[in-house]
């Protein structure tokens, strides 16, 4: 099929900017990289743009010999597999009673719902309740209060409404229960928006670090994130990080290669790339349909 000049023209407009955004979006990533794994005392100077123009692993050996930010990591990692699994379990379960048209009350139900997306108590309310309830400086206090989000519930229940009710009778005609039915037949064939909600909620815990900067207060207990932030926020955490890498070496020339900014790269990278790592293993439940065949006339 030919094209015409104009339409070249056209296309060539429309990839030249489609390139333009994906290096402004790239860019900034890659350079914290490049930084990362650049002498920061050469950085200091200026000029790194695209390649380390001294490579060094220096920075990284510092990060992963700090014992808080693996610890941190570990926290990280811990928050947002169980935080994921139980908001997504919880969700799903309200979702698919709340899919029921048989359900007494249902729309008084998610009028209420709805109401909570507007609508919240306020900091200090959450912070007098999560007191009460013995979540302060708890590693479940990152978890319980956000184990429920309406906008998936929302999301899981119109998903659920779409399926066929020929699936449920059949199953109830073999004896099956509501349990059995979502988890033997419902579940099994959601997992397109299974997978997606998951995704953003395992961002969501990840990335959060305000939760943890109001209610922990033990060290051993912060995520990455909370971390990487008091970093961002000051010096003092990276000047520590050096001191801790300085007494446990003997030569204080490999010292010279790290300076704060090196470090904050390092950690930022280190917080940022596993979660990164999960949209791959993701990606192909975005425009799967498993609904197909599932059921046959």
């Amino acid at each position: 099929m030919k094209i015409s000049f104009s339409d070249r023209i056209f296309l060539s407009l429309i990839y030249a900017s489609l390139l333009l955004m994906a290096f402004a979006m790239l860019y900034p990533f890659w350079n914290s990289i490049v930084i990362s794994l650049n002498v920061g005392s050469d950085t200091t100077r200026g000029g790194i743009t695209f390649w380390p123009r001294q490579f060094t692993l220096e920075n990284y050996n510092v990060v992963f010999q700090d014992k808080r930010l693996m610890t941190g990591f570990l926290i990280s990692v811990l928050r947002t597999v169980i935080g994921t699994i139980l908001s997504i379990v919880c969700t799903a379960v309200f979702a698919y009673g709340m899919s029921k048209r048989q359900l007494m009350g249902r729309k008084w139900y998610m009028i209420l719902c709805i109401i909570t997306m507007y609508f919240s108590g306020g900091l200090i309310p959450s912070f007098l309740i999560n007191r009460e309830l013995g979540l302060m400086d708890n590693f479940w206090v990152m978890i319980v209060p956000n184990i429920i989000s309406v906008w998936n519930m929302i999301i899981f229940r119109t998903f659920f409404l779409e399926l066929p009710e020929g699936l449920e009778e059949s199953a109830k005609i073999d004896g099956c229960g509501h349990w059995g039915i979502f988890f033997k037949i419902v579940v099994p064939i959601s997992g397109p928006v299974i997978a997606t909600l998951s995704l953003f909620s395992a961002v969501w815990h990840w990335n959060d670090w305000f939760t943890a900067s109001i209610y922990i207060t033990s060290e051993h207990l912060l995520p990455i994130q909370t971390l990487l932030q008091q970093i961002l926020s000051s010096n003092i955490m990276s000047e520590q990080m050096m001191q801790t890498n300085a007494a446990a070496r003997s030569h204080m020339s490999q010292l010279q290669s790290v300076t704060t900014k090196s470090l904050t790269m390092s950690t930022m990278l280190v917080a940022t790339i596993p979660i990164l790592l999960v949209y791959p293993f993701l990606q192909k439940y975005f425009t799967k349909g498993v609904m197909i065949g599932s059921i046959k006339e």
